[in-house]
């Protein structure tokens, strides 16, 4: 397929492959050519792709009722889906806010924690507090709540940057509750009738692969937050569903419950745009019991064909105990990891819970990050030569400065497809020249 001659409007004028059809961890192109999805495309096809039973139960909500407005009816399959949902997150009492992306789903939940504040008379309530880095979505507000200056840049005079303050990141060599206070001392910085959220991914994804704080951190979040009448939003959209182990990464922190959580990403894992916010009945009464309406919504919000895909993956996940399978093959595929780390110097540092896994990379002079990115797009450019898709990043470390890798197969992947994931990485780093100069 050739750009110059297409009228798909492409993310980049780098050309990428046709790919015509998929199974399981494996894509094929049009050539014919096969690629293992190190990285389920974005952290999304948690279960694979090809199923029938999915697919079936997508034509079956089709056929029966392929769309109504939120604002106009309510359906069986978003109701169903929803309990279910709820139940399998443990979260009792909570709402389901269905839409169609993580991006979506941020801003839901941006505008909810207003929105409460505003209900309960603390108009004053406006700040989100997130973390530099961090990757929040593309749509304005979740890019400004994001600290990923890369992709913020262009757009930064769209936005009021005094809504957004930024904490730094988290530091996993250093007590998690000790870490935490920083999140306080900001609080009372700003002022805390001023702050309505605080907002984090319990493991960050693209801006700082598979990063994750100490012991004690989200426990002293929480209480922070409550302490100052604030409240904390999980950005669950890639390390939740199963992707860590667990339903929700962060209750692997004491079994931390926020009072808002964005989901997406491995809802309905590919097979239907679907993400969403599950809300406390202390934040959903509040709205409800005040103006009686959450002044917000999207067209396919609830779309019954996408929630069906959310429901027949949620039955593949548990009839395949495949958070089972998350833990076990994560462990596996991060002590093999651990041996590529030591045959390449350039592999600083791997790290990673379940099976979202991180590879940082740079200096192995220095042990430091090289002064300008590329490391990371070289070896995922290697990986894909091999027939292996890897997720690459940089800036992690100021926006600039910082290369990683990210990995997160299907959580259906057999021992044999790590085995090849871990040998085809194992190539490309090998096959990857270090830049020139000292980081």
């Amino acid at each position: 397929m050739s750009q110059s001659t297409s009228s798909v409007f492409y993310r980049s004028s780098v050309p990428v492959p046709l790919a015509v059809r998929a199974d399981g961890p494996y894509l094929w192109d049009a050539g014919g050519r096969r690629y293992l999805d190190g990285s389920s495309g974005a952290l999304v096809a948690n279960v694979g792709q090809g199923r029938e039973d999915v697919a079936e139960a997508m034509a079956a909500a089709a056929r029966t009722l392929a769309f109504v407005h939120g604002s106009q009816f309510t359906s069986p399959a978003l109701e169903g889906y929803a309990a279910r949902l709820m139940a399998f997150l443990d979260l009792p009492g909570y709402r389901f806010w269905a839409v169609s992306g993580g991006s979506e789903a941020t801003e839901s939940a941006i505008k909810l924690a207003r929105q409460y504040h505003a209900e309960r008379g603390e108009r004053g309530r406006y700040r989100v507090v997130t973390r530099r880095p961090s990757y929040h979505g593309a749509s304005l507000g979740s890019l400004a709540a994001s600290g990923m200056g890369a992709r913020r840049e262009l757009y930064t005079p769209l936005m009021n940057e005094d809504a957004w303050p930024k904490l730094p990141k988290p530091d996993p060599a250093v007590d998690g509750a000790q870490d935490a206070e920083a999140l306080r001392a900001l609080i009372a910085r700003l002022g805390a009738g001023s702050v309505a959220a605080f907002m984090a991914e319990p493991v960050v994804g693209a801006s700082d692969a598979a990063l994750a704080p100490a012991a004690g951190y989200y426990e002293r979040v929480r209480e922070i937050c409550r302490e100052a009448g604030v409240l904390f939003i999980a950005d669950e959209v890639m390390s939740g569903m199963g992707r860590c182990g667990t339903p929700l990464a962060v209750r692997q922190w004491g079994g931390v419950t926020p009072d808002i959580v964005v989901l997406g990403k491995g809802l309905a894992a590919g097979y239907a745009p679907l993400a969403g916010i599950a809300a406390s009945a202390e934040v959903y009464g509040t709205v409800m019991r005040g103006s009686g309406a959450f002044k917000h919504g999207f067209t396919y919000a609830g779309h019954p064909v996408s929630v069906a895909a959310g429901a027949a993956v949620l039955d593949v996940l548990e009839r395949e105990a495949l958070l089972d399978r998350s833990r076990t093959l994560g462990a596996r595929l991060l002590d093999g990891l651990r041996d590529l780390q030591a045959r390449h110097p350039a592999v600083l540092e791997v790290r990673g819970r379940g099976l979202m896994l991180g590879v940082v990379l740079g200096d192995p002079d220095t042990g430091r990050s090289y002064a300008v990115p590329g490391l990371a797009a070289r070896v995922g450019r290697a990986a894909l030569e091999r027939g292996l898709i890897t997720y690459p990043g940089s800036g992690a470390v100021d926006g600039v400065r910082g290369d990683h890798l990210l990995l997160g197969p299907p959580l259906s992947l057999t021992d044999a497809q790590a085995a090849d994931l871990l040998g085809m990485l194992d190539d490309a780093l090998a096959a990857t020249a270090l830049p020139a100069g000292k980081g």
